[in-house]
């Protein structure tokens, strides 16, 4: 029975959006409507919160992605890529001035 309750809540809730705060107050009423004991209840906000993290860095996950992918497709530089040119600038600079300076 808890268990069933603990998904329904994750899928119906959108549990990654939820602060700390909500998510207790979700487990207090499931319990107190479950008539779960109040180890059961610390248990279910227990599990509701770690469940609530791995949702964020899951979503996080999916994002970060999605976004590389399209900027892959969007043929964007990366930051890498950028400051690999500036570096190159940067020892052009370094040379243009030796050449100026031995003439």
């Amino acid at each position: 029975m808890v268990e069933l309750l603990r998904k329904t809540v994750l899928t119906g809730i959108g549990l990654a959006y939820m602060t700390k705060d909500k998510i207790e107050e979700v487990a207090k009423k499931i319990s107190e409507e479950s008539n779960l004991t109040e180890e059961e209840g610390r248990k279910l906000a227990k599990d509701l919160l770690n469940q609530s993290e791995e949702s964020k860095r899951n979503l996080e996950t999916r994002i970060d992605k999605v976004v590389k992918s399209a900027l892959g497709k969007l043929d964007i530089p990366s930051r890498q890529d950028l400051q690999k040119l500036e570096s190159r600038i940067e020892e052009l600079g370094k040379l243009r001035e030796k050449e100026g300076s031995s003439s």
